[in-house]
């Protein structure tokens, strides 16, 4: 969902390079695979279809951050009981 995004840190010899991935438009979403020693993180349509790709070397990927989009409250969401002090 638009909101979502991947923050990716890697190696870069000397210093650390930071890469961001970001679902620019409603109803798509960043997945994130790794496997045979690549990570690649995908901005993807509801349908499926990838819009853009990052690959990464696995051995040079320092850290992957998700940060989600914010969801509205659910009517399901409930807030905990308030303890009032007598």
């Amino acid at each position: 969902m638009k909101g979502d995004r991947v923050e990716i840190v890697i190696d870069a010899g000397e210093s650390t390079r930071t890469y961001e991935v970001v679902a620019t438009r409603a109803g798509r979403r960043v997945d994130v695979t790794h496997g045979r020693g690549i990570v690649e993180v995908t901005e993807v349509t509801r349908g499926g279809t990838p819009v853009r790709t990052a690959r990464f070397m696995a051995a040079r990927v320092l850290a992957l951050v998700e940060h989600p989009a914010p969801r509205g409250a659910h009517a399901d969401d409930e807030k905990p009981p308030q303890v009032t002090a007598a």
